[in-house]
């Protein structure tokens, strides 16, 4: 394989620091932008401040983005429109952005990833989630993260409950006349269940998925004990991506 040009958006945040540092230990990767809003000098590469210089400037095949929901859908519209084929792991992106970099990376021929999770396990949480939704409809998901994460409810619940719309019709749980007392305690509504949303420091990233039914309770949980559970994945998505000419939202759909 040849050696693949990368920048990462979100240099310096948490997962930034850990893709910087999977970049450097990976032999066919080589890494050339740095990018952080403000600007601070990590001495691994040459830093900018914003995604657009540093794409015109170095022309990295891969744009790793791992910034703010407020930030990613401008990244990686202008990684496509200049031919540089965006991994992003940051959750946020509305549908509609979703469908326009689709859009766009079809136009181009461009290959871009989305994954709302990169973690190897969590893959396999929402597949053996899907699964388990076509027996036992009754469910609803939990997931936990640290208190500063921006969005809720996580990409990977709302990835999760895209995979069980897939297999599972439309279906109200509970009591019909069941009365929420105190605004948003039964969680969001999506197709007649629910996603619960807890942000506390100490957490990482992590999901429950449970499922009742008549005698019986089965629970789908995975862990992300530290960030590093994510690179893997991430590595995964640059190889892959280099192949692609389209975007490909989910990184189940990378996997054999």
């Amino acid at each position: 394989m040849n050696e693949i040009t990368i920048a990462v958006a979100g240099a310096f945040g948490r997962m930034g620091q850990e893709v910087v540092r999977m970049v450097k230990e990976e032999p066919s990767f080589r890494l050339v932008a740095l990018i952080d809003p403000k600007g601070k000098e990590g001495g691994e590469a040459p830093v900018y401040t914003g995604v657009v210089d540093a794409l015109i400037e170095k022309r990295p095949d891969v744009l790793i983005d791992f910034t703010t929901p407020s930030s990613v859908f401008e990244n990686a519209r202008a990684a496509l429109e200049m031919g540089v084929r965006p991994v992003v792991g940051t959750t946020g992106l509305k549908p509609d952005e979703i469908n326009t970099l689709a859009r766009l990376a079809g136009e181009g021929k461009v290959g871009a990833v989305i994954a709302p999770n990169f973690a190897l396990g969590a893959v396999l949480m929402m597949r053996f989630a899907q699964m388990a939704a076509k027996y036992m409809p009754n469910v609803e998901i939990l997931e936990f993260h640290h208190d500063q994460k921006l969005d809720a409810p996580s990409g990977t619940a709302l990835k999760t409950a895209e995979m069980i719309q897939e297999v599972r019709e439309e279906r109200k749980q509970g009591n019909p006349q069941e009365e929420e007392r105190l605004q948003g305690a039964r969680g969001g509504y999506i197709d007649g269940f629910r996603i619960h949303s807890i942000r506390l420091p100490g957490y990482v990233a992590h999901q429950e998925v449970i499922f009742g039914k008549e005698g019986e309770i089965l629970t789908i949980r995975h862990d992300s004990l530290s960030r590093t559970s994510f690179m893997e994945g991430v590595k995964i998505a640059v190889k892959k991506v280099i192949q692609l000419e389209e975007l490909v939202y989910g990184l189940d759909r990378l996997l054999d």
